[in-house]
């Protein structure tokens, strides 16, 4: 296990290079970024400015929205579920390159050690479960003034650092976008008019473990 310790160093430098790679496509792209999921928004509270019951017809708001209506993504009626999330999943995607080629035979003095090849995969698998950084989703309730209400947002796991050492932590790097239905209303009072706009909703993809 002492080579295996003396070998985390590199294993650092590693996760840091990859993490540094992350943080510039974040600051390429302002879409995802840092203020994924996106923060709630303060409505007005006047109900005034809420649909009314004719203008919530399922029938119609399904023929506007069109094919963009994901039921992954989006529901109409309150989810089962809405406040829990699923627990973190083992990663599916196969593992780094990187990662695979990490040399765990050779020390930082240029001293060899042995490490059998049940020890070697069996790290390596334990590793990448560890700086694995999951995308855990959650229903939010957009409120009335959105069709469907309710969407599936990604947030990523933070409840520990993603490196080994710690110091490490899961930031967004990849997002998709959905087309959601959005109240919109125009003047005031009797002069006021209302209808229903298409408006882009982007959505955490993807996490990476980032310095």
């Amino acid at each position: 296990m002492g080579s295996i310790t003396r070998a985390l160093p590199l294993l650092l430098l590693l996760l840091c290079a990859q993490g540094a790679a992350a943080q510039h496509y974040l600051r390429l792209r302002p879409s995802p970024s840092e203020h994924l999921p996106v923060p709630d928004l303060k409505e007005d509270p006047d109900p005034e400015h809420d649909p009314r019951e004719q203008d919530l017809s399922e029938k119609t708001l399904r023929k506007k929205l069109g094919s963009n209506f994901d039921p992954s993504f989006m529901s109409i009626h309150l989810p089962t579920q809405l406040n829990a999330s699923a627990p973190p999943e083992l990663p599916r995607l196969p593992m780094p390159a990187d990662l695979k080629k990490l040399n765990l035979t050779e020390t930082p003095y240029g001293r060899r050690v042995k490490v059998g090849k049940k020890a070697r995969r069996k790290f390596l698998q334990w590793l990448w479960m560890y700086t694995h950084c999951p995308v855990l989703y959650t229903w939010k309730d957009l409120g009335a003034r959105f069709w469907p209400r309710y969407i599936k947002e990604g947030n990523c796991f933070s409840e520990r650092s993603c490196s080994f050492p710690e110091g490490m932590s899961c930031k967004p790097v990849k997002s998709v976008t959905k087309t959601l239905l959005r109240w919109y209303c125009q003047g005031f009072l009797r002069q006021k008019y209302c209808t229903w706009i298409s408006v882009q909703y982007p959505i955490i993809s993807e996490c990476k473990c980032s310095c």
